[in-house]
């Protein structure tokens, strides 16, 4: 694991995480919207555009949510963070756009194919049954299968690096436990079999009259395997690292209010988090 997780005395739990996961527990699915930047079309009049979708929040990193059915080994409980996670298909559009807006700026589908990326994005959950809009703006990390090989890339380390700075320890001395091979394998496992399968699904966007691999990509397949080796050469998990988080609350029109959570290095008092209160 990365050397650079603070104990967990210094990085306390963010202010906003526990009501943040009372609201989405009510919702029947904890969808969100999920914007990224992409670059324009060669010839327009601006250099980017935006390009947003609907997602699934599938837990906090290193908090992976239990499920019965999921026979992948677990790791310990040696970390806590405030990361969102989702999960997407490498041949989807977003993984082109977080590296491509991220540090490396990622210019072809080859340099997408690992781990790495950290380009902006910005989540927007409305959770109708507290009346409470949530948005995180932050910035994204794929995380696939490469994320423990010995010849480490640039975005192996870029991924561990700024993740690992806000991974609280919460169990010194078994750090050496821990793996992000192992958590991304259970973040596989605890996908339903035809979520599982829908990464053996034929290319996402490309026209249906081109030939493709139609003897291992098919709609509909199931998959129980977890180390099934076309469903987890395109499965990856995507981590959001918070930069700054709104909870606008409108239960109450008399009432009204958003709070405004910026991350702080230096406010290590409240969990690196300036809190203010505005008007919705």
């Amino acid at each position: 694991m990365s050397a650079t997780a603070p104990d967990a005395s210094a990085l306390p739990k963010a202010p906003w995480k526990s009501l943040f996961n009372q609201h989405l527990s009510k919702m029947p699915t904890p969808q969100f919207v999920l914007g990224t930047v992409a670059a324009a079309p060669q010839g327009a009049s601006t250099r980017y555009v935006p390009r947003v979708r609907y997602c699934v929040f599938r837990g906090f990193w290193t908090e992976l949510p239990e499920n019965k059915h999921n026979d992948a080994e677990r790791n310990p409980r040696v970390y806590e963070s405030d990361c969102p996670t989702f999960t997407t298909d490498v041949r989807m559009e977003k993984v082109g756009h977080i590296f491509g807006s991220g540090p490396g700026h990622a210019e072809s589908a080859e340099q997408t194919q690992g781990s790495g990326g950290g380009g902006p994005v910005e989540a927007v959950w409305w959770v109708e049954e507290t009346g409470t809009q949530w948005r995180v703006k932050g910035r994204a990390f794929v995380v696939a299968n490469d994320i423990e090989e010995k010849d480490e890339s640039s975005g192996i380390r870029t991924v561990k690096s700024e993740v690992g700075k806000r991974m609280r320890v919460v169990e010194p001395g078994k750090e050496g436990e821990w793996s992000w091979k192992r958590e991304l394998t259970a973040s596989f496992g605890n996908q339903s079999p035809g979520i599982k399968g829908s990464f053996r699904a034929p290319p996402p966007g490309k026209s249906t009259s081109e030939a493709h691999d139609d003897k291992n990509l098919e709609l509909g397949a199931k998959v129980e395997d977890l180390h099934d080796p076309v469903a987890r050469k395109n499965f990856r998990l995507v981590i959001i690292v918070p930069d700054s988080v709104e909870q606008t609350d409108l239960s109450d029109p008399a009432k009204g209010r958003r709070f405004l959570y910026t991350f702080d290095e230096s406010a290590r008092a409240n969990a690196g988090w300036r809190t203010e209160e505005l008007w919705p």
